[in-house]
């Protein structure tokens, strides 16, 4: 038992390196995963999943940029 007061803290099942800022989970495990739940690792560079434990850290050589990317291809103008 943990002394009053103090923080337990789990090491994460799985880590995981990502080169993205969003990250997208189902647990991996078919029907015995989870609901998709998808999470940013913009403000801390890693991301706890609450379902599975797995976590998400982005690549130190990561080249994400600033804002959203501007769109491959052209778009019709809107109506």
């Amino acid at each position: 038992m943990s002394a009053p007061g103090k923080v337990l803290s789990m090491e994460p099942l799985e880590t995981i390196t990502v080169d993205k800022l969003s990250v997208a989970c189902d647990g991996g495990g078919g029907a015995l995963g989870h609901p998709r739940v998808f999470l940013n690792l913009e403000r801390h560079g890693a991301v706890d999943f609450p379902y599975c434990g797995r976590r998400f850290v982005l690549a130190e050589d990561a080249d994400v940029g600033k804002g959203i990317p501007a769109p491959e291809h052209d778009l019709p103008p809107a109506v």
